[in-house]
């Protein structure tokens, strides 16, 4: 479906880091302000910053906000 391959196009725009002071992985979408997680593992952040995003798109198509096109 269209949402379906814009939250993976969006996925694919995902930068991570580690963050020195915790050691917890950090995860945004820059395109997407307000998109981010941090979770203990690499895999548990993009999990849930997938489910940030989703939460972001449901919000933003709500309120009438404008989504950024992703290729």
């Amino acid at each position: 479906t269209m949402l379906t391959n814009y939250i993976q196009a969006a996925m694919r725009h995902a930068r991570y880091e580690i963050l020195s002071d915790t050691n917890e992985f950090y995860g945004e979408i820059p395109d997407c302000q307000g998109v981010y997680a941090t979770a203990a593992t690499l895999e548990d952040c993009r999990t849930q910053l997938q489910e940030v995003l989703e939460g972001w798109i449901v919000l933003g198509l709500r309120f009438g906000h404008e989504i950024p096109a992703m290729d």
